[in-house]
């Protein structure tokens, strides 16, 4: 007998405002999982606040306590949830492991472009928020003005639903547009992208010196197991002797937006898999955590090699997930924000969402916007690169830029 369709992914909204929402998913196990499904929630800007996970190897259970936006579509999560989990891609006819030599078709990319009439302070995260919504993915974003204060921007987007190619998709992303923009909003068409101007989309993949020095330079040294910068201690410990058959990797550091799909993230890119794990953040904003691993033949992590490369791995993705700087481009300032690219090619979710909100609420305006990914110290890494307009009006300090969009990606505002 197998479980019934609509019981993998189960959703227990809150009662009441300020307590928990209980999402439980009961199905068959694969090596990476809970990183897909972290992914998901983070994508959807929920934080989690406990979880409890435990497998067998080849069926799972695993209960995400979370908070967030009261106007989650409840709905859609858990279809998107349910997409990510082996028994909904199976019973549905899609595959979700692909042999190496057959990599899965890349998504159709769309020119959306629009015209407004004029510049207005947040009228890029307004944008954003709306296609996030959508489920449209940004890949690049272009903001002109012109001598008579008209502004042209042009997004490359994929579409999660991948129905853009459809008339009424298109329609409803230009009301969408219309609706938040209203009458500065002067025009708006969308398009496929051809291949030369996907090609031109993705920039130079090198990156200036300047930047690589100013993002990339941290690292930790080896042998340790905690380190403590800028009042964030961090301790990560493993233990063979709790187990036979597992090793017991424990965490306690400050919580952040995102943190255990940072956890899971790099779990999954060691081909760890996960078969007992329980998190735990408390109100102070500290977070704890016990999981009980295994390597993908099935045994514990004895290798003292091995155990410190991947305490050193998880001690880095804890103390900076992101990587934020303020830099100069000749006359003019550059916001530069990096994250890790997972192995399977998906950088983190709502990234530039949150840039923009943070550049919002600091009353700065963006000139044009590059997003690409960059092979940098060995692992790949998705590069937002945003020219600033300090031409007009008030100007923001630099580290006050890069302290407010830090704190804004890692929700400490």
């Amino acid at each position: 007998m197998g479980i019934l369709h609509e019981d993998v992914v189960v959703i227990n909204q809150a009662k009441k405002a300020g307590e928990p929402t209980v999402i439980t998913v009961n199905c068959p196990d694969k090596t990476g999982l809970g990183c897909d499904l972290c992914r998901v929630i983070l994508l959807f800007g929920l934080s989690i606040c406990r979880g409890d996970v435990s497998t067998d190897g080849k069926w799972c259970y695993i209960v995400f306590w979370v908070v967030g936006k009261p106007n989650t579509r409840w709905n859609l999560l858990t279809k998107r949830l349910l997409e990510v989990c082996p028994s909904y891609l199976s019973t549905s006819g899609i595959f979700y492991y692909h042999p190496e030599n057959q990599q899965p078709k890349p998504p159709d990319v769309f020119l959306l472009e629009f015209w407004c009439s004029y510049e207005r302070e947040g009228l890029l995260h307004d944008v954003t928020e709306v296609l996030c919504e959508l489920e449209l993915t940004i890949h690049r974003v272009k903001v002109s003005t012109t001598p008579d204060g008209r502004v042209m921007d042009l997004f490359f987007v994929t579409d999660t639903r991948e129905l853009l190619h459809a008339k009424r998709r298109q329609d409803e992303t230009i009301l969408c547009l219309k609706a938040v923009l209203g009458d500065a909003l002067l025009s708006c068409k969308i398009e496929l992208a051809g291949s030369e101007v996907t090609a031109c989309s993705q920039g130079s993949p090198c990156l200036p010196s300047a930047i690589t020095e100013e993002i990339f330079s941290l690292e930790l040294p080896n042998g340790r197991l905690s380190i403590s910068v800028a009042s964030n201690p961090i301790s990560v410990t493993v233990d063979n002797n709790l187990s036979p058959s597992h090793t017991l990797v424990q965490i306690f550091c400050q919580d952040h937006k995102g943190l255990v799909y940072d956890i899971m993230r790099t779990l999954k890119d060691y081909n760890i898999q996960v078969s007992y794990g329980r998190f735990y953040a408390s109100p102070k904003g500290n977070c704890e955590v016990d999981l009980f691993i295994m390597q993908a033949d099935g045994k514990k992590i004895v290798d003292p090699n091995k155990q410190n490369a991947l305490c050193s791995r998880l001690r880095m993705e804890l103390l900076r997930p992101l990587r934020v700087a303020v830099v100069s481009r000749g006359p003019d300032t550059e916001l530069v924000v990096a994250n890790p690219v997972e192995l399977s090619g998906r950088g983190r979710p709502l990234v530039f969402y949150d840039i923009t909100h943070a550049l919002k609420v600091l009353k700065t305006h963006i000139f044009s916007v590059k997003i690409g990914k960059h092979m940098i110290q060995d692992r790949e890494w998705e590069v937002y690169r945003i020219l600033l307009d300090e031409g007009v009006g008030y100007s923001v300090p630099r580290n006050k830029i890069e302290e407010g969009v830090r704190n804004k990606l890692m929700g400490w505002e």
